[in-house]
């Protein structure tokens, strides 16, 4: 399927929107295996959970998805998208999470600004970095 548009970037952002969109989908649903589709697996990929550490590296990132899936019994994300910038192979969406989270019997709500940047590898967009950071009202 091809986008037509006069904006020659349009057809990338979409498809940046989509891997965005599929990222949330899987953290959402907990799938460990449609979150390792959808992350580059890269030495240089960076994931910064609220409030957390730096993880540099798919194998650190990955161990942290698990555990954070681990200890979640339900997950319900909504996002704002503020801007989509795309620039040849590499492309970010800022947006705003609004996250209700249930884990260990405790509802949890909580709004945090994040980063999303991805890299075009062999045609298909893969995350490279996310950086959650919380949002205090």
């Amino acid at each position: 399927m091809y986008l037509i548009s006069e904006d020659p970037m349009a057809g990338d952002r979409e498809l940046v929107l989509a891997a965005n969109e599929a990222f949330y989908r899987c953290f959402e649903k907990k799938d460990l295996e449609a979150m390792e589709a959808v992350w580059s697996k890269g030495m240089g990929c960076l994931c910064i959970h609220p409030g957390r550490d730096a993880l540099k590296g798919w194998s650190e990132i990955r161990d942290s998805w698990e555990r954070i899936f681990n200890n979640t019994s339900y997950l319900e994300i909504d996002t704002d998208i503020l801007t989509v910038e795309v620039s040849g192979d590499l492309a970010y969406v800022v947006l705003v999470e609004n996250v209700l989270q249930i884990s260990n019997g405790r509802r949890l709500e909580a709004r945090s600004m994040a980063t999303n940047g991805f890299e075009r590898m062999v045609g298909k967009w893969y995350m490279t970095h996310h950086h959650g950071s919380p949002v205090v009202d």
